[in-house]
């Protein structure tokens, strides 16, 4: 028979190599053979010797009280309800109609210490200004600022300069995206690589020049092909300070949309880079053109030893209140700090744009007479009508007093006599010619203002970094340190508006596909990260570093690269043109395809028993939560690796009349294989089938099925309907199919939960939604379709599912009947397809009763939460916030989450709501210079996860705290979606197949608050060995905070040891691996506080 692409059965066995679980396993208890699952006949006679087996597990395990609840309600079940199986077997249907399954005794269960639950509660120092209470202290107008449009009249006295004169910092610059109009590749070739060939003639040309570059993924596209004597000149250039790498990231990050994963990466990619072919470490952030900036960049940059960093796209009128309270430098603290340790020293520009018009002061039309590439006879000028003028000896004195001008008004918005002024735009500097423009006649002007000392002004071109210590210098403080009453702040700045109700929130859903793969593709480079460094390791181990195929590595490297080049801000976002978006995907297929070979290859080398038998089995792999295999036989039996039969669900393949899947579930070690047997065999009574039923409209529609499989039907009614597990009952509307309410075993309250589908249309104006923009005409409408939709009910011991397929979308809520958290939340998939609508969005409410009045929460980046507010005093498109793993609401009784698999957009329009865009369709472009609209949808599926947890009693639940943190729960179920498990399948060759053995890495439980980032092989540091591993390996570790008002088990700490494995190195690191500390003894106990990022350098052997 057929396993479609997964699994050929010739009438023999399979062995699928099933399921590598690479987050931290819910059970996190090590396989134990002693403690074997008895899935054979359970009489009556056992009853008793059970009952006392349960009350011995109790006193060794109180705090196990839900899972020990379940047992005793399966021997309850089997002695007071009479249920007992006609054929002996367990699992089966009981009278009430609820599955009864053979149960595994050994227990799932999470500790944790008290001290883990006090960061939470902790009171933290009020920083000086919280973004929260900025929100509710501004107005959100927009009053006419004269030649500063969105700011305000700024004057100075002449006087003010005497004792301290004014330090200007011009700081030339060229912002080149990696994609966006053009490809990254034709971008490169148009136009970036004359950018950095000129580079190394210009700055060369006069020691007072100096320029910044970002982009790492362009520099090393160049350094590929360049000369070696052009290689050497930009190295002096760099180690001689003219120019500086600025963040030093593989791109510019978007910072909404990212996860925090992928951020961090792509952080290490282009600092590893930086690190192996310059030798440099960079200081200084530079993030000009992200569409607002989340606190989690200011941590990560923390953590990679930079000292200061500089932000751009902010909400004009926070811009503004910032600018009349001199608050646009700043320390930056992380919300949840208990201290000053997170600080890192921040500049905030204030106008509207990174372009030269709006950086050399408040009044763009004189600015742009000072970007000489405007000059006339050029290719662009100024819009305000006034050109700029060549600098000759006869104008020099007004032009730079006109100048002077400017930068003195943009001076008094900050604290420091220090001032910093950009010098660029888009792709500048591609020509030889602008090189001259701008710094000829710039360096005349300096040379006037420095020459004439009643002007009170020293001006010269500088770095970043540059003007950052001068800055310290001035104030008395050490590098990246607080100067003297200089605010700090927490929060972030989200949601951005450039001018008037112009939102930048539609980018946070637009092309959710590639926002969707992007996870996908997230997913399986860490897989393929920490499987290869364990392959490698253990080949090295045992001798046989000959017979390992360490040339994926450069498939791990390329992959890095791709997902890297998609966190750019113009990529994730989906704000670039449609054949871009094309190249962009192209990329990341290929990177997917090459990380399944690294999973395959270091998955079947790890479980082979005699590796001297080991080949690579070149085999289809797919993600799935339950392990799951496509069949076309009910005749399936599945077996552990010692030989326990597996209980298994049958269920229909919709789309297929020769197929069904067989679903099962499995105890997996944690980051590990498990290996389990499929056979084609008679009927095993641990073989069950699911009950199927259609609720159709009307008599005319028929389901036509037969055995093996057979469905029912029936008409439908309003009457609501409902589903179970052990954990959780689910009520749906007999109308629309759709989730209506959720009740949890241990809670006698129905929670309401209602889910309903709402369409935006777009601005009557003529400024409508596009890519980057949400302009919607007003708040949503319910979505209709004159035909009821047709609903699928499927029932069956491990899953039960109730499938809604309407005209522009099909949502699949399922529930699992397991132990531990894979079986407390609900499993939502939401198929949309709106490619056949114009100017519509679609999105997914969820209606409850919860009590949450006008504050919700959501997630920065997966990494931390941060509360929100809905304000009246806002438009419908300025309360979306982005989400890139959950959002939540509360009261003082239950918390809603919803975890999301892809990041979208997300607000809470009433107490008790969550509302969540799912896609966007829009036939026109926004005026933001994508000159497109968004019209390449795709079918697209949105994966989702919904957990209803209990609070405790007299927890406030809607207080006015800046932090709130995921229960432990809630942590599990976001790892449960974002990393499922990966079914590997083996195919029996003629000469049948090599023994296979479970591979279980870790030699204790990993504790339940961390989270491991990655496993990443290190790259060679000869250039000659090319794209090799090292010997060593960087491990990132998250300690994840806990909100312990959630009710959970209680909780152990415990730290990773790897078996099999000596650990010749354990190193902390800076988390980029630039910076080394001290290292450790390889017995140390390693401790982080709640929230840190950690990363350790590691040699294995």
């Amino acid at each position: 028979m057929k396993l479609r692409k997964q699994v050929t059965v010739c009438g023999g066995a399979i062995f699928c190599v099933a399921v590598f679980s690479l987050y931290l396993m819910l059970d996190r208890v090590q396989h134990d053979p002693a403690r074997r699952q008895n899935g054979g006949n359970f009489p009556r006679s056992q009853i008793s010797v059970l009952q006392n087996r349960i009350e011995q597990l109790e006193q060794l395990l109180e705090e196990n009280h839900q899972i020990i609840s379940h047992i005793k309600d399966s021997v309850m079940e089997l002695t007071d309800t009479g249920a007992v199986s006609p054929s002996g077997h367990l699992p089966f249907r009981s009278a009430n109609g609820s599955w009864v399954l053979p149960f595994d005794r050994r227990p799932t269960y999470l500790a944790i210490k008290s001290q883990d639950c006090q960061f939470a509660s902790v009171s933290r120092d009020q920083t000086d200004v919280q973004m929260l209470d900025v929100y509710s202290l501004l107005k959100f107008d927009n009053p006419d600022g004269g030649v500063w449009k969105q700011g305000f009249d700024i004057t100075y006295e002449a006087n003010e300069w005497d004792n301290e004169p004014l330090q200007v910092f011009v700081i030339p610059h060229s912002h080149n995206d990696p994609g966006w109009i053009k490809t990254f590749d034709k971008y490169f070739t148009d136009q970036t690589q004359h950018i950095l060939n000129n580079m190394v003639v210009k700055l060369a040309e006069d020691p007072r020049r100096k320029f910044i570059w970002s982009e790492i993924s362009y520099l090393s596209k160049w350094w590929e092909t360049a000369e070696p004597q052009k290689q050497e000149a930009m190295r002096k250039l760099i180690l001689e300070g003219q120019l500086e790498i600025v963040t030093g990231g593989w791109v510019m990050t978007d910072e909404a949309n990212a996860h925090y994963f992928a951020m961090i990466d792509q952080l290490i990619e282009g600092h590893q880079w930086l690190e192996r072919n310059i030798g440099v470490t960079p200081r200084s952030g530079w993030a000009v053109d992200p569409f607002g900036h989340s606190a989690t960049m200011p941590y990560l940059l923390k953590k990679s030893n930079l000292t200061s960093m500089l932000i751009q796209r902010i909400h004009y009128s926070i811009k503004k209140h910032f600018s009349s309270t001199r608050n646009l430098e700043f320390m930056w603290r992380q919300a949840w700090d208990t201290g000053s340790s997170t600080d890192i020293f921040c500049h905030m520009m204030p106008f509207y744009s990174y372009d030269v018009p709006h950086t050399c002061g408040p009044d763009p039309k004189i600015c742009c007479q000072f970007d000489f590439k405007r000059l006339p006879g050029g290719r662009i000028n100024c819009p305000w009508k006034v050109p700029p003028k060549p600098i000759v000896e006869a104008n020099v004195a007004e032009r730079a007093q006109l100048l002077l001008d400017q930068y003195r008004k943009k001076s008094k918005l900050y604290r420091s006599k220090v001032l910093l002024v950009p010098l660029g735009d888009d792709f500048r500097y591609d020509k030889s010619l602008e090189w001259d423009q701008q710094y000829i006649n710039y360096q005349k002007l300096f040379d006037y203002m420095n020459s004439h000392p009643e002007l009170h002004v020293q001006a010269q071109f500088g770095t970043l970094t540059d003007y950052f210590n001068a800055l310290y210098k001035t104030t008395g403080v050490a590098a990246g340190s607080r100067p003297a009453d200089f605010p700090v702040l927490s929060g972030d700045f989200f949601a951005y508006a450039d001018r008037e109700d112009h939102y930048w929130t539609g980018y946070y859903t637009s092309r959710p596909f590639y926002k969707s793969l992007d996870r996908v593709i997230e997913s399986h480079l860490r897989g393929a990260e920490i499987l290869y460094s364990l392959a490698v390791a253990t080949a090295r181990h045992e001798g046989m570093e000959g017979r390992y195929p360490v040339t994926d590595y450069s498939l791990l490297v390329d992959a890095r690269r791709a997902v890297g080049l998609f966190q750019h801000h113009d990529a994730i976002t989906g704000t670039a043109k449609e054949n871009v978006v094309i190249d962009y995907g192209n990329k990341l297929l290929r990177s997917l395809i090459g990380l399944k070979r690294v999973i395959i290859n270091a998955a079947h080398f790890l479980v082979m028993k005699n590796r001297d038998f080991y080949r690579f089995y070149q085999t289809e792999q797919e993600r799935l939560c339950l392990v799951k295999v496509l069949v076309n036989t009910v005749r399936v039996r599945v077996l552990t690796e010692d030989g326990q039969t597996l209980p298994v669900q049958l269920s229909a393949q919709w789309g297929s009349a020769t197929q069904m899947s067989a679903t099962f579930m499995a105890r997996l070690p944690p980051l590990g294989l498990a290996v389990f047997h499929l056979y084609d065999s008679a009927d095993s009574p641990m073989t069950l089938r699911s009950d199927t039923l259609l609720r159709l409209s009307s008599r005319s529609v028929t389901a036509r099925a037969s055995d093996p499989l057979p469905v029912h039907s029936q008409l439908a009614d309003p009457q609501s309907f409902y589903i179970s597990s052990q954990f959780l009952t689910l009520g749906f509307s007999g109308s629309t199919g759709l989730l209506e309410s959720i009740k949890r075993k241990d809670d006698s309250k129905e929670v309401k939960v209602q889910i309903q589908f709402m369409v935006y249309g777009t601005s009557p104006s003529k400024d409508k939604s596009g890519a980057y923009l949400f302009l919607p005409d007003g708040k949503p409408k319910p979505y209709n379709q004159k035909e009821p939709p047709v609903v699928r009910v499927v029932e069956g011991p491990l899953f039960s599912e109730v499938v809604a397929h309407y005209q522009h979308f099909e949502q699949t809520i399922r529930i699992h009947n397991v132990p531990g958290v894979d079986g407390l939340s609900i499993d939502i998939s939401t198929m949309v397809d709106i490619r056949d609508q114009s100017n519509k969005e679609l999105s997914m409410r969820l209606s409850t009763d919860i009590k949450s009045d006008d504050i919700f929460y959501t997630d920065l980046n997966g990494f931390q939460i941060q509360p929100r507010r809905f304000y009246q005093k806002l438009p419908v498109q300025g309360n979306f916030y982005p989400i890139s793993s959950q959002a939540y609401i509360q009261d003082s009784r239950h918390r809603l989450t919803l975890h999301t698999a892809q990041a979208l957009g997300v607000t809470s329009f009433e107490s008790g709501q969550l509302e969540v865009i799912m896609d966007r369709r829009l036939m026109q472009d926004d005026n933001r210079g994508l000159g497109q609209g968004l019209k390449d949808n795709k079918r697209t599926e949105n994966r989702f996860r919904l957990l209803l947890e209990r609070r405790s009693f007299g927890n406030k639940g809607t207080d006015g705290s800046t932090n709130s943190f995921p229960s432990i729960v809630s942590h599990m179920t976001s790892a449960i979606l974002n990393h499922e498990v990966l079914p590997l399948p083996v195919v029996p060759k003629r000469r049948g197949i090599p023994p296979l053995k479970t591979f279980a890495p870790l030699m204790s439980k990993f504790p339940c608050d961390f989270h491991l980032l990655n496993l990443r092989s290190i790259q060679n540091k000869v250039r000659r060995h090319g794209l090799t591993p090292s010997p060593y390996t960087a491990l990132l570790l998250h300690r994840l905070a806990l909100d312990c008002s959630i009710e959970a088990q209680n909780l152990g700490f415990n730290f990773l040891l790897f078996k099999n494995l000596d650990l010749q190195l354990l190193q902390p690191v800076s988390l980029t691996l630039m910076y080394s500390s001290t290292p450790l003894a390889n017995h140390s106990t390693i401790s982080l506080d709640p929230m840190e990022i950690s990363a350790f350098k590691l040699k294995l052997r």
